[in-house]
């Protein structure tokens, strides 16, 4: 808030010199001080209101990356529900063991939504770039403190232990939120391309990943069996190569009607020469990109707890 003071202040000491002092000598000396003053409460402010919209985000802990000692013994556990189950009911930095990985994962686990969640994917801001190569993808990259990619080889670590349920938080930049939800989601392995399936859809967004939101269009829109592409290694259906032209990593087809991956505009509503935002098409639009996107992954015959349930979420009120 001092910040904010500070930022007015000096805009209306601008406004005063520049109306009232230009005819003294020193004017141009004095707004030139003040406007790299204000340039630099500016940059201020934006970072504090950065790291207050991370602090409320319902799956931020706010914290290193590192965990703590008491963290370290959740290796036994294969998901994040079972250290919720365990009793473990903060969301926070966690280490799990899923069958089959060579190794445990460091892993952000949100206790939100009924507990239980694996975070796969977070985009607040834009600071991390998701226009990465294959390798990236296939181990992960990121500060799981704020923009991030889990891996694909966790991914088809974690999901192939059974039948696993994906959400999607996504929020605009009016404030509006909603979600999607598929059961059995699947990551397929790296020799078979991270090959995506997933079971059936339910939410507020609208079924952008298998393009059932509209007649006539799975055929190119639905993400349904479609193998993972990245610039340096296309598998998708189409002539061109989307993840190059469409500026990230993801599971396209012809090329996509979900794209959580693209280019972080900080505005919403972008001009391209392709829609290469971070789109969730049916509900906001190829030109409209995302403020806010987190994928998370739990177990679908997990009980959920009533007490930290929140699935309701507020919604655009109808025109």
């Amino acid at each position: 808030m001092g910040g904010s003071r500070l930022l007015l202040t000096g805009m209306l000491v601008i406004a005063a010199c520049s109306q009232y002092l230009c005819a003294l000598s020193s004017c141009s000396e004095e707004v030139a001080r003040l406007r790299e003053q204000e340039t630099l409460l500016r940059g201020q402010l934006q970072r504090q209101e950065l790291l207050l919209h991370i602090l409320q985000l319902p799956s931020q802990a706010g914290k290193e990356v590192t965990a703590g000692p008491d963290q370290s013994q959740n290796t036994e556990s294969t998901d994040c529900s079972e250290i919720f189950s365990s009793g473990s009911k903060s969301s926070d930095f966690y280490t799990i063991k899923p069958h089959g990985s060579p190794h445990p994962v460091r892993v952000y686990c949100d206790m939100s939504d009924g507990g239980g969640w694996i975070v796969l994917q977070r985009r607040i801001d834009g600071r991390e770039r998701f226009n990465r190569s294959w390798v990236e993808y296939k181990d992960g990259f990121g500060d799981m403190a704020a923009e991030f990619w889990l891996g694909n080889d966790n991914l088809h670590y974690i999901t192939t232990q059974g039948n696993f349920s994906l959400r999607i938080n996504l929020e605009d930049f009016g404030g509006y939120q909603g979600y999607a939800e598929y059961k059995n989601f699947k990551v397929a392995n790296e020799k078979d391309h991270y090959r995506l399936t997933f079971g059936t859809y339910v939410g507020t967004v609208g079924d952008a990943l298998s393009g059932r939101y509209q007649v006539g269009v799975t055929e190119w829109a639905s993400h349904q069996g479609v193998q993972f592409s990245t610039y340096d290694k296309d598998n998708d259906n189409y002539k061109g190569n989307c993840a190059q032209e469409d500026k990230g990593g993801w599971w396209f087809n012809k090329c996509h009607s979900a794209h959580l991956n693209g280019m972080y505009y900080s505005n919403g509503f972008y001009n391209g020469l392709t829609d290469d935002g971070v789109v969730w098409y049916p509900w906001r639009g190829w030109w409209y990109s995302l403020k806010t996107s987190v994928m998370k992954l739990r177990p679908t015959n997990y009980k959920i707890d009533p007490i930290n349930d929140s699935n309701a979420v507020p919604q655009r009120p109808s025109s």
